[in-house]
């Protein structure tokens, strides 16, 4: 991942998480966040089986600020970002989530806020899901 041209992030096997966060979110959610991160199931076992978290496995973790999931696009033809949470409501929970993995063992890697980023994803399978809390 890149941020005004130089590299900021970078794993290897893992997961890739688009993090969002909206107004009613609070620091009392990250655990959860974190645990479910952590702990969910959608590795690959030697069967080709789901049964492997990122903690039973490389333990990497690409985490992306992106205010724009809470993209509203039912009304017209431009998105508007009004349930998203603003930058200084948003960016003490990213980092604490950050912090909550990091605690936990994980190898976590992030962007940088409030900047502009390129990422570039292999997706080894088909395996896209997105978690709400």
């Amino acid at each position: 991942m890149t941020s005004e041209g130089t590299e900021v992030g970078r794993i290897g096997e893992g997961l890739c998480c688009l993090v969002g966060f909206t107004h009613d979110d609070d620091v009392a959610m990250v655990p959860k966040m974190a645990d479910k991160l952590w702990n969910l199931r959608i590795m690959d076992d030697v069967d080709g089986v789901m049964n492997l978290s990122v903690a039973d496995t490389s333990k990497a973790l690409l985490l992306v600020s992106q205010f724009t999931l809470y993209g509203d696009t039912r009304k017209g033809r431009r998105p508007t970002w009004i349930d998203a949470a603003r930058p200084e409501h948003a960016e003490p929970l990213f980092t604490a989530l950050v912090d909550e993995l990091a605690n936990r063992g994980a190898t976590v890697e992030t962007g940088r806020f409030r900047t502009e980023m390129q990422v570039g994803l292999i997706n080894d399978g088909p395996a896209t899901v997105m978690i709400e809390l």
